[in-house]
């Protein structure tokens, strides 16, 4: 039998997973000024436009430690008290821009990685187990199931916002 081995397989999967749950998030965010997208509608800190930043910065910090460890992760600094928040200046276009191009970094760093079992130690941090290691696989699955979460967190926004839903 010809096609695809296995591993080649499994990382279109985790990748079209991935882009599907990104295009749900993209679309909820559809025809929104810079102003509604900065609105929090419920009880939550949460905006959309702080979704799409807060999903944009994990994925990037998260194939930062898939291709070269915490330290890798821990390299640039992250802003953990405005990641949910659009700060002034900042816009729903340029943070899908930013979005866009992580997402392209992050298919063609899967896409060329050696090996999906490849793993790093995790950096130390109270919510992780100490001295656990995660695979490449193990970090998609994280960043997938990020996306997905939020991407819900987004539809309830948006629901509140204006009445629009991403599905149904």
């Amino acid at each position: 039998m010809g096609g695809e081995s296995g591993e080649s397989r499994e990382r279109a999967d985790l990748l079209e997973t991935l882009d599907k749950h990104r295009g749900f998030l993209r679309y909820t965010v559809r025809d929104l000024t810079d102003e509604q997208a900065a609105r929090r509608t419920t009880v939550s800190e949460l905006c959309l436009g702080g979704l799409i930043k807060h999903v944009t910065g994990t994925e990037s910090r998260w194939m930062r430690f898939a291709a070269g460890g915490a330290e890798a992760m821990e390299r640039e600094p992250y802003d953990w008290e405005g990641q949910f928040r659009m700060a002034d200046g900042e816009t729903l276009a340029t943070l899908l821009t930013a979005y866009e191009r992580v997402a392209r970094a992050t298919d063609e760093l899967v896409t060329t990685l050696p090996d999906l079992d490849r793993a790093h130690p995790l950096p130390q941090a109270p919510w992780f187990e100490p001295g656990a290691s995660w695979s490449v696989r193990r970090v998609l699955l994280h960043v997938i199931a990020e996306t997905a979460q939020h991407a819900g967190h987004a539809d309830i926004i948006r629901e509140s916002l204006d009445g629009a839903r991403t599905m149904g």
